[in-house]
């Protein structure tokens, strides 16, 4: 036991060191200028996107998947959101604010966010160009998206005309505002603490027999709602049978 967890812990190392070299890439990638001018609605009223950093140099914003037509948000979303929250307080000392932004009405978000419990600013780019010049949204009926640009590939299919994402921006002393990052899809995984404490356990995510990885995620005051549950023994059953 002890040597093949020394063999791992090497393993183990190799994975922090290359992942401090990834960082430092990452920090290290062209800042692009944004010209654009964006507004939002927010409870504060109109908003453009120099505001949204609340006195910080640095942003954070996390695309939410939340549709106008949609009474909710993304539940996997809500997962990575359950996440961040608490954290917003500690990355203001490190100058960077964070706060997450969608298309949906800002009166479907704001009941939505105080359904969850949460704190953190979300604010609506519904009559902004925002979500789709920063890949987090799609023009076009969600029946439509079978060529879509996501993730930094051409050609994608996606099944709504949302998609997640996180984007970091830099504003400087004159007041210049950079797009320094955006990352998608899997890349997301490393904001989903759960993930990491499931990896150490025997069974990990256990989520082999599911018609898709995240399945299981529900908004978290449903997990105690018996429709899901039947839901779910039907998907599955579904899914044996074909």
């Amino acid at each position: 036991m002890i040597e093949k967890r020394k063999e791992l812990l090497k393993k183990e190392k190799e994975l922090t060191h290359l992942r401090d070299q990834l960082t430092t890439e990452r920090q290290n990638l062209p800042w692009v200028k944004i010209e654009k001018r964006y507004e939002f609605d927010s409870p504060k009223g109109k908003e453009l996107l120099p505001d949204l950093f609340d006195g910080m140099s640095q942003l954070i914003v996390y695309h939410f998947m939340f549709q106008p037509d949609w009474t909710e948000g993304c539940k996997s979303c809500s997962l990575i959101g359950d996440h961040f929250e608490p954290s917003i307080i500690h990355l203001k000392q490190r100058d960077t604010n964070m706060i997450a932004i969608s298309r949906a009405p800002l009166d479907r978000i704001e009941a939505f966010r105080k359904r969850m419990g949460w704190t953190f600013k979300w604010v609506s780019s519904f009559n902004s160009d925002f979500n789709y010049d920063f890949n987090g949204s799609f023009p076009g009926e969600a029946k439509e998206q079978n060529k879509v640009y996501y993730n930094y590939e051409k050609e994608r299919s996606f099944p709504s005309t949302e998609g997640p994402g996180m984007s970091a921006f830099y504003k400087d002393k004159d007041g210049s505002i950079y797009h320094t990052y955006s990352c998608y899809a899997r890349a997301l995984e490393q904001f989903i603490g759960v993930y990491d404490l499931l990896d150490i356990v025997p069974k990990g995510r256990d989520e082999a027999g599911l018609v898709y990885g995240m399945e299981w995620v529900r908004h978290h005051d449903k997990y105690d709602d018996d429709s899901f549950k039947d839901i779910f023994v039907e998907s599955l059953s579904t899914k044996k049978k074909n």
